[in-house]
């Protein structure tokens, strides 16, 4: 059974990652402000990086809304806005809807695991590697540019995203695995801990070597290296089809968000969306 204790910790890691994403780019900014934690990443790409987040339920949610217009129009781009559909971000969704900025996607499972899992059967020929080095972080990002293209999304996002992998190797809270077929890199995940909980992000397999399933190993892997890492319990925000997927290795689903996202910089002329789907879990 998943605890409340559970579910809020989740959020507050997403919180964390979010925060030290910001961090692995020469182009992320972030400000904390009581309340509010709102982290410009890497990319041009408003949905992947670009993000407000309440951190305090008692704000009101225009308050929200009026930081995240005023920090992203000095960095100049886009946004989206996390708002959970539990009821307590409902004037978050009001507020966004009252400035023309629209839900974009399908809503993402907020899921978590209270257990390890069972560990990986690693098809012959394959090898896990913990990343060590920024080669490492080169071969996550390779591979995941690769596998988040199938759905939409542009190959130059995620190297602008992870382009200090210097930082990312420095930072002890991470850790990244690669899945490597005859020394190419094929498949791979990262867990963050904070708070004693483990975030999975960027699960991704290349399209040629979905059928070996690997995105299911490499999840193994992370989630089981965030509980051997002290971690109580691991979350994640899948997508509605890798849903299915987590929910068979032991994720439960305990709400959903919603991206409310806003394409263009504040200040400028509305204009149309890029043709991407936005990130999402693949295996």
């Amino acid at each position: 059974m998943i605890t409340p204790e559970a579910i809020a910790l989740g959020q507050q890691n997403l919180i964390d990652y979010s925060r030290a994403m910001s961090q692995w780019s020469a182009a992320g900014a972030h400000r904390d402000e009581p309340g509010t934690l709102l982290c410009a990443g890497g990319s041009w790409l408003p949905a992947v990086g670009n993000v407000a987040l309440r951190t305090d339920d008692t704000l009101p949610g225009s308050v929200v809304l009026e930081r995240a217009i005023a920090f992203f129009a000095e960095q100049g781009r886009g946004f989206n806005v996390m708002v959970r559909d539990t009821g307590a971000d409902d004037d978050l969704a009001s507020a966004c809807e009252a400035h023309g900025i629209a839900p974009f996607g399908d809503p993402s499972p907020q899921m978590i695991c209270s257990n390890r899992l069972d560990d990986p059967v690693v098809p012959d020929g394959v090898t896990l590697v913990e990343v060590r080095d920024t080669q490492g972080v080169r071969d996550f990002v390779a591979v995941n540019a690769e596998a988040y293209a199938t759905y939409g999304m542009p190959l130059d996002v995620l190297p602008a995203v992870f382009d200090h992998p210097d930082a990312v190797v420095a930072n002890p809270d991470t850790a990244i695995v690669v899945a490597y077929l005859d020394e190419r890199p094929v498949a791979t995940a990262l867990t963050y801990l904070s708070h004693g909980v483990g975030a999975l992000q960027w699960v991704g397999t290349r399209p040629d070597v979905r059928s070996m399933h690997l995105g299911r190993t490499v999840t193994v892997w992370a989630t089981n290296t965030a509980f051997d890492r002290g971690a109580s319990s691991c979350s994640l925000q899948a997508s509605p089809m890798g849903e299915p997927l987590y929910a068979k290795l032991g994720y439960e689903t305990v709400y959903h968000y919603r991206e409310f996202v806003c394409w263009q910089p504040p200040g400028t002329p509305p204009g149309p969306p890029p043709a991407t789907k936005g990130p999402v879990n693949s295996d």
